[in-house]
C-alpha cells in the first residue's frame, strides 16, 4: 500500500512539475504601448481640436449670458416688474442652456475619445495575442493590476516591435 501512495504521489508531483513548466505569464503596458504608436499624436491632435471647438462654443454662450445679465443689472432700475421677471427667465434658461451645453460637450468629447481610441486598442490587443502565442506565453496580465513582476516579462516592447515601432531598447 505504501509503495502505491508513493507511486501515486510521484505520478502528481511529475504532473505539477509539466503543468508549472508550461505556464508562462507576462504582462504589457498598454498605455505605454500607445503612447510610442504615431497614431497617438494624431488621437491627442483630433481630441485638442475637438475640445478646442467645444470650450469656444462654451465661452461664446458664457459670453452671451453675461452680456446679457450685465443689460439687466445696468437696466433693471428703469424695468417693469413684468419685464424683470421676463428677463430673469430667460437668464435662468440661458443658464440652464449653458450647463446643458457643457454636459453634452463632456459626453461628445468622451464618445470622440472612445471612438478615436477603439481601432487603435483593438490593435494592440491583436498584437498582444500575437506576441505571446509567438513566445510562448500562456497568460499576459495588464501591468496595473499586476502587485509584483520581474522586468523579463514585460513584452510592451515586443507588442510595439510587433506593430512596427521602434523603442530605444528594441
Amino acid at each position: 500500500m505504501k509503495t502505491n501512495t508513493i507511486l501515486l504521489f510521484l505520478m502528481v508531483m511529475s504532473a505539477v512539475t509539466v503543468q508549472a513548466q508550461t505556464l508562462r505569464i507576462g504582462y504589457t503596458n498598454t498605455d505605454y504601448i500607445l503612447s510610442k504608436l504615431p497614431e497617438s499624436k494624431q488621437i491627442e491632435s483630433e481630441l485638442k481640436t475637438h475640445r478646442d471647438q467645444l470650450g469656444a462654443q462654451l465661452k461664446s454662450k458664457q459670453a452671451e449670458f453675461e452680456r446679457k445679465y450685465q443689460s439687466f443689472i445696468d437696466g433693471q432700475a428703469t424695468m417693469t416688474d413684468v419685464l424683470k421677471n421676463d428677463v430673469q427667465t430667460e437668464l435662468q434658461a440661458l443658464q440652464g442652456s449653458i450647463q446643458k451645453f457643457a454636459q453634452e460637450a463632456e459626453r461628445s468629447l468622451q464618445n470622440k475619445q472612445i471612438q478615436l481610441l477603439a481601432p487603435v486598442y483593438e490593435k494592440i490587443d491583436g498584437s498582444i495575442k500575437d506576441v505571446a502565442k509567438e513566445q510562448g506565453f500562456s497568460h499576459v496580465f495588464a501591468k496595473g493590476v499586476l502587485l509584483y513582476a520581474t522586468e523579463e516579462n514585460d513584452i510592451s516592447d515586443l507588442v510595439l516591435a510587433n506593430l512596427g515601432v521602434e523603442t530605444s531598447t528594441n
